[in-house]
């Protein structure tokens, strides 16, 4: 995944409704605009506009039911969202580390200063 994906992907899944939405598919295993928008506080139209933002950086798949598209999550690139995550976490959880050890290392030599 390119830099530029991986914004939009974040920024994607960074929006609480769109969760919500992930959810519910996962859940049901599949989903319309109108099954989705009767457990969601917004409406028909908004959470077409949502699934657009989903579709666009692959996170759910569409196919045509009739009149209506229905919507699933696609596994595998919310594995990789989950993964990016998973190694952003490791990363961060190294960062803090490495600041505690220090103010570790601060706070004893002050100790020791005495």
């Amino acid at each position: 995944m390119s830099t530029a994906v991986d914004d939009d992907l974040w920024s994607a899944i960074g929006d609480p409704t769109r969760r919500r939405m992930i959810d519910l598919l996962l859940a049901d295993g599949q989903g319309t605009a109108t099954t989705l928008s009767a457990h969601l506080p917004v409406t028909r139209q908004a959470v077409t506009k949502h699934l657009a933002v989903l579709d666009r950086v692959g996170l759910v798949r569409s196919a045509s039911a009739g009149r209506e598209k229905r919507y699933q999550v696609d596994e595998a690139q919310l594995a990789r969202a989950v993964a990016q995550l998973n190694s952003v976490g490791e990363i961060w959880d190294a960062r803090l580390r490495r600041v505690k050890s220090l103010a570790e290392a601060i706070q004893r030599a002050k100790d020791a200063e005495k």
